[in-house]
């Protein structure tokens, strides 16, 4: 019998069926940050308890770290409270961690793809959504909740239904100045924030088989932002070349090994979907949200939809979201002014992001009147962004390049926008509050982000390139 991507994975990894009930499923690999974790270790000890498989767990601090002098103690009291207890409960419980100043610390969904943690046919979990990151190798990563992460420490397994199964199909060339992080708002703009919800995506098409592992990474990271369990790619060439050679990766026989049963896992022919969505790249331009849900996208040539193209039933949450963006029914986007710009996060913050926008503004400068914030994704990106001179590039155009964390991507650490400022971001939520509270966020692609940090205002980076 045919077989998906995630059949193959998901029946690997079932311990035990539960007739008329969930199944006992088995977790290959664990990441875990300073946020939902202190309320798992603490469930531990509550009842006389230690970490099942410590060896299978990854632990870093993203969320709440500073991205300027992080040789410093951390200023804000929670944030210091929150990492220095991961750090307590990592060496209570014998788990490795890349704190601070660690060569390898950076946003948990950066680094266990650049370490070679994550890899083909595995089953992974963080209590953060956007996990899905990793199911750009073709895995089975999601996000879970602190009494979940408890179980996964305790056990090594968790109690899983089956969920439904899309696949999205994008077939064809991408146009000039559109990239992967277009794709998916576009998507998500097609089917709304909830139009994958209950469904496990699989991304395929000649579009997404051309993209970069990198690429990959930010269409996986934002299937969330369409209700999805999660989404994965299926592993080729590119995947394994990208792979080779990383620390964790296998190696010698052992990746021979592992490279013949990666080969094994893409979709049969002839497999069934419960849902299929068939979409043409050329139809793709550069995207722009305008409202509080990734949902709420447009091309960026486009304008915001009038009140008569939306449903009734939808009115209310529509014109409240567009109060809050100080938006009118009908508005185009393009020529909007912006304030800040901020280029990182688990979506858009790994080294080929950075390249792109430093190819982009090399010999330019931002606008007067912008603030523009580069966050790498990890020390190791950070490194070799200076190897590189992309830092140098960036210093000329007035670019700010900062030190690695999850940042402006949420009101969680000292990198906020200010109320009333519209920031565009290359992060995954533009939700009220969701940069700081009163920000204003516009989601877009690097590319776009760049071409408004040169120009001061919403603009269309085909224009420019």
């Amino acid at each position: 019998m045919a077989k998906t991507l995630f059949d193959k994975i998901w029946e690997k990894h079932v311990v035990k069926n539960i007739e008329g009930g969930p199944s006992v499923f088995y977790i290959d690999k664990h990441f875990i940050h300073e946020v939902t974790s202190p309320q798992a270790f603490k469930g531990l000890e509550k009842r006389g308890m230690q970490v099942f498989r410590p060896k299978q767990i990854v632990a870093t601090p993203d969320h709440n770290v500073p991205t300027l002098n992080q040789h410093l103690p951390i200023k804000e009291e929670l944030s210091r409270i929150q990492v220095q207890t991961l750090k307590e409960n990592c060496e209570k419980f014998g788990i490795e961690m890349y704190g601070l100043g660690h060569p390898f610390q950076g946003i948990v969904h950066v680094i266990g793809p650049e370490l070679g943690v994550t890899q083909p046919g595995m089953t992974m979990v963080c209590g953060d959504s956007h996990t899905s990151t990793h199911g750009a190798f073709g895995s089975i990563a999601f996000g879970i909740g602190t009494s979940e992460v408890e179980m996964v420490m305790a056990t090594q397994c968790l109690m899983q239904s089956k969920p439904k199964l899309m696949r999205i199909n994008v077939e064809g060339t991408l146009n000039a100045g559109v990239v992967s992080k277009d794709i998916i708002l576009y998507i998500i703009a097609l089917i709304s924030a909830s139009g994958a919800t209950g469904y496990f995506v699989e991304f395929a098409g000649s579009a997404i088989r051309s993209l970069s592992m990198e690429a990959r990474m930010t269409i996986c990271n934002m299937s969330i932002e369409m209700g999805a369990r999660g989404g994965m790619i299926a592993p080729d060439e590119v995947t394994f070349e990208y792979m080779k050679g990383r620390l964790f990766a296998p190696k010698g026989e052992e990746w021979e090994k592992a490279v013949a049963y990666w080969r094994t896992l893409p979709t049969d022919a002839g497999a069934s979907f419960d849902k299929e969505i068939d979409i043409k790249a050329e139809d793709i331009e550069p995207m722009i949200t305008y409202g509080t849900n990734p949902g709420m996208g447009i091309g960026v040539t486009g304008h915001v939809p009038a009140l008569n193209e939306i449903d009734e039933q939808e009115k209310p949450s529509f014109e409240k979201s567009l109060h809050y963006m100080g938006f009118e029914p009908g508005a185009e986007i393009k020529g909007k002014k912006v304030d800040y710009v901020f280029i990182g996060s688990c979506t858009n913050s790994r080294i080929e992001d950075l390249r792109m926008v430093a190819s982009f503004v090399k010999g330019k400068k931002k606008a007067d009147d912008v603030e523009v914030w580069i966050v790498p994704g990890s020390k190791q990106v950070e490194k070799q962004a200076i190897e590189e001179g992309i830092d140098k590039i960036f210093e000329e155009a007035g670019f700010q390049l900062r030190q690695p964390g999850c940042s402006a991507c949420l009101g969680m650490n000292e990198d906020k926008i200010p109320a009333g400022k519209y920031c565009i971001s290359t992060s995954n939520r533009n939700f009220e509050g969701r940069q700081g509270a009163g920000a204003r966020t516009l989601l877009a692609s690097p590319l776009t982000a760049a071409a408004a940090a040169v120009t001061g205002v919403v603009t269309d980076v085909r224009e420019l390139i």
